[in-house]
């Protein structure tokens, strides 16, 4: 995996590192939000961190526009993405219709985790860009059950159950906890053969922790939102920032010394309700806000 260190750099010191994720412009209300995310300079660089639409032609016309813009982006699959919706002209399932999607991204410049980590150079020096794609297990159980199945009842009782059980397939894999397996043996070998001397921002769509899913109304949808497989990632690797989407939930929290940023834009019944605080794109690099706490888990 010599090739992951052999990735273009940027001029020493210039632009941003920016990110945001659940664009959702397939809702008519998001669709001018894509069209406001715009660089501060041409070396701005931008992190795609999933759910971008759930129609492929959708997806490629929102990552067209913003490669047209951006340095350079990088994008990893939400679970939206991976849909198969009545409406796309696109049937692809599973792997199948990933495939197809990290095909369109290296036909617009776009990195996507199946391509070489691309470096980012700021003014302390190169940090390597690592989009991930790991899914989910269902090991974020509801509390009080052990296995899978127990879980899902409880969540099927509640009436919270997330639509990938209906539109994400995983062929060619029985189940999605068998891709999450093998994406998340994938990911990790990659991880392992990168210069360590290299810090890392990993950005996945899937919280590498369950420690962020804490704070969700619907404690049952935690199930969908990652793995424990990935739970020390961040400690086992040299990780500058990890970034990730999915819950809706924009804000930064500080595990074990390392900061997570969840860079969602969301729904509009969300963003109408609680605005964009800290503007539509999340400053990763360089890093201006404050220092880590004495406690973990501190939000900011």
């Amino acid at each position: 995996m010599s090739q992951l260190n052999d990735a273009p750099r940027t001029p020493k010191g210039e632009g941003r590192l920016l990110a945001v994720s659940d664009l959702h412009v397939g809702i008519a209300d998001n669709r001018p939000i894509a069209d406001q995310l715009r660089p501060s300079s041409d070396a701005d660089w931008l992190i795609v961190a999933g759910d971008v639409a759930e129609e492929a032609e959708e997806v490629e016309k929102a990552l067209e526009l913003l490669a047209g813009r951006f340095a350079h982006v990088v994008w990893t699959p939400g679970n939206h993405e991976l849909w198969t919706v009545d409406k796309d002209p696109v049937r692809l399932r599973g792997r199948e219709r990933y495939e197809h999607l990290v095909r369109v991204c290296r036909e617009l410049g776009v990195t996507s985790p199946e391509d070489p980590y691309r470096h980012w150079q700021g003014a302390d020096g190169p940090v390597a860009v690592a989009p991930v794609f790991t899914l989910y297990d269902y090991s974020f159980r509801v509390p009080g059950t052990t296995t899978k199945e127990e879980s899902l009842a409880r969540a099927h009782e509640a009436g919270i159950v997330c639509t990938d059980e209906y539109l994400l397939h995983p062929d060619p894999y029985p189940t999605r906890d068998d891709w999450c397996r093998a994406r998340v043996e994938l990911t990790e070998r990659r991880l392992a053969a990168h210069d360590p001397d290299v810090p890392l921002v990993i950005a996945g769509h899937w919280p590498l922790l369950r420690e962020p899913t804490a704070v969700m109304w619907y404690p049952e949808f935690a199930q969908w939102c990652g793995t424990e497989l990935t739970a020390d990632w961040h400690r086992r690797f040299n990780v500058a920032a990890v970034v990730y989407g999915h819950l809706h939930i924009p804000r930064t929290t500080w595990h074990d010394g390392v900061r997570f940023e969840e860079v969602s834009i969301g729904y509009p019944r969300e963003w109408r309700k609680r605005g964009h605080p800290r503007g539509l794109l999340r400053q990763i690099l360089p890093y201006e806000g404050e220092q880590p706490p004495a406690a973990e888990g501190h939000l900011s």
